[in-house]
This record gives C-alpha cells, sequence and structure tokens, in this order.
C-alpha cells in the first residue's frame, strides 16, 4: 500500500469513529499538513464517501451516512476482524450461516492480494450452536428495545394461547443462547424470554416509558438470575473452609465460583459459592481432601445433616 493511499485509509478509520475532526487537529494526528488533509478528503469524496465541512475557525469535517455504499477500505486488524467475526456466526446460534459466507467470500474479492491472503490464512473449526434464532426475531427483538414498542409474541409450541405483551429492555447474548429482557405485562414482573422460542406478532404495541433495571445492567441480571440470585451476580449461598491443598490446586476448579487465599505451602482458605448449601458440600467432597468449616453456621448444619444422611445409605439393611 502506497503513502498515499495508507494515508487516505487512516484519515478514513478516523472519520468514521462518527464524531467531528477538526482539521488541524486530522492533520497532527495524521503528520501531514491542513491542506494535504483537504486533498485527501477531496479524494474520498471522489470515491463516493460523503464527507461534510464544518464551519467555525478551526474548520473540521464530519462523515455522513452515504445513500450508496463506495468502495470498502480495510486496514490489516479490520480484515482479521472480518473473517474470524464471519466465521465465527455458526457458534453465534443466529441461523445466517449461509448469509455470513457468502459476506465472507463477497468480501474477500474486493481486498488487494495481501490483505486477501491473511484472511485465506485465518481458518478455523469451532462448535456449532445448536439453538437456532431467526434472525428475523432478532431483529424484531432489537427493534422494538430501540424504538421502546411493547412487544407482542407467542412463546414456545403453543401459539393457541394469548399472546405475551412485553415492555422489551434489552437483548443479551449468553452462553449460547440469546434472551429478551422484558418487563410482562400481564405478569407485571420482570420476565426473560428466549429468542429461539420467540414468535413476534405484527404490527408491535404503543411506545413505553423504560423501567430502571432489577440490577445493575442487563448482564447482571441474567448473571444473577442464571446463580439462582436477584440483583447482583453472586451465589445465594456463600461457605467459607479451610482446606488441606496448595492454593494453586485448589484454585484451578473454582473457576470465577470462588477463592483460594494461601496459609502455606500445604493449606488454604476457600469462599466457595454455589446454588445451595448442598452444593457447596458437593464441591468441597470433589477436592478429596480434609477441610474444615469455617463459616457461616448453615453449612455447619448442612455438613451435619448431610453426613447423617451419609451414614444412614451405608448401613446394611
Amino acid at each position: 500500500m502506497t503513502g498515499s493511499s495508507s494515508r487516505m485509509l487512516a484519515l478514513l478509520s478516523l472519520l468514521q469513529t462518527q464524531r467531528d475532526w477538526p482539521g488541524q487537529v486530522l492533520a497532527d494526528r495524521l503528520d501531514v499538513t491542513p491542506r494535504t488533509v483537504r486533498r485527501d478528503v477531496d479524494r474520498l469524496r471522489e470515491l463516493g464517501y460523503r464527507i461534510s465541512a464544518i464551519k467555525g475557525p478551526d474548520g473540521g469535517y464530519r462523515l455522513a451516512a452515504g445513500s450508496e455504499l463506495p468502495p470498502l477500505l480495510f486496514d490489516d486488524e479490520q480484515a482479521v476482524a472480518i473473517a474470524v467475526a464471519l466465521q465465527s456466526v455458526p457458534a453465534t446460534g443466529i441461523d445466517i450461516d449461509e448469509g455470513a459466507a457468502r459476506a465472507l467470500a463477497t468480501v474477500r474479492q474486493v481486498m488487494p492480494s495481501r490483505l486477501r491472503h491473511r484472511v485465506d490464512g485465518i481458518r478455523f473449526t469451532g462448535v456449532e450452536n445448536e439453538t437456532r434464532v431467526d434472525p428475523a426475531v432478532l431483529e424484531a427483538a432489537s427493534a422494538a428495545v430501540r424504538d421502546r414498542l411493547v412487544l407482542r409474541f407467542d412463546y414456545g409450541e403453543r401459539h393457541d394461547r394469548p399472546a405475551r405483551r412485553t415492555e422489551p429492555h434489552a437483548v443479551v447474548a449468553r452462553e449460547g443462547r440469546w434472551y429478551l429482557l422484558a418487563w410482562d405485562l400481564e405478569a407485571e414482573d420482570w420476565r426473560t424470554f428466549r429468542l429461539d422460542r420467540m414468535t413476534p406478532r405484527i404490527p408491535t404495541g404503543p411506545g413505553f416509558t423504560p423501567r430502571e433495571l432489577p440490577a445493575a445492567d442487563a448482564q447482571t441480571y441474567l448473571a444473577a438470575r442464571a446463580k439462582g440470585s436477584t440483583g447482583r451476580d453472586e451465589w445465594p449461598h456463600v461457605g467459607r473452609v479451610e482446606v488441606d491443598l496448595p492454593a494453586r490446586e485448589v484454585a484451578r476448579w473454582l473457576g470465577v465460583d470462588g477463592t483460594a487465599v494461601p496459609i502455606d505451602d500445604a493449606r488454604c482458605r476457600v469462599a466457595v459459592g454455589s446454588w445451595s448449601w448442598n452444593g457447596v458440600l458437593a464441591f468441597l467432597a470433589s477436592l478429596d481432601a480434609p477441610f474444615r468449616i469455617e463459616g457461616p453456621s448453615e453449612l455447619r448444619d448442612a455438613a451435619t445433616a448431610l453426613s447423617r444422611r451419609l451414614s444412614d445409605a451405608g448401613e446394611v439393611r
């Protein structure tokens, strides 16, 4: 890529951040003169990019949305991002695999040979998501969230029931599935709905005023629900124990569900969470090492009760 072409690509990348750029600031960023910036802007306009001039003491530029798609220019990082994103589509669960493959082929054809060679070198396989979401459902749910319109839809296999009426607040992708977080107008409470089970009804309902989410954000709410908690991404039951294992050995099994702090080379102090106290005990038993409960008292009670059940289960009858 020539110096002029590379500079124009860098200029276009800056303009695509959707902000106003004073001419002198662009010149400083590109290490050229304002006159060179004006000349490069004129070249981009000739290619079909709608770049508006901003009046004022410093002057400036803004990239406007065009009515026609101008020639696409990609730097190396963008080319890699496109290749990875389009090849990752089967894992997202959105049923657009064929469209993604055709898009990658189309984009590849208009790339210079150097970038095309890089893109061709990115090949990988992943687990295809068995849960498939109709892209029209994703579009309908996302548009209702954006426009703040009541969304009506059938849910599940049966369509003979009255449609659900909701105030949609967010679409969230989590662990291979897509969810709608919405206020259910009949239940008068927050609900999450899987997009692969939804069939939107047209037209959408009236507008609504967004409510305050029951958590810091939609992602946090779904993470909390998955753990049986409310409002915060944390387990409802957390136990504290001392385990006769090095912290490094325990930590690899904890993941994000707990912490292991070294006491010495052979022992550590563990805090671990679960749906229930028995869930905490099940994890501790899986370590196959002696441990001593530090708290809370509910965990001690659960351990005593579980010990009795295990003892009874082991008796010969």
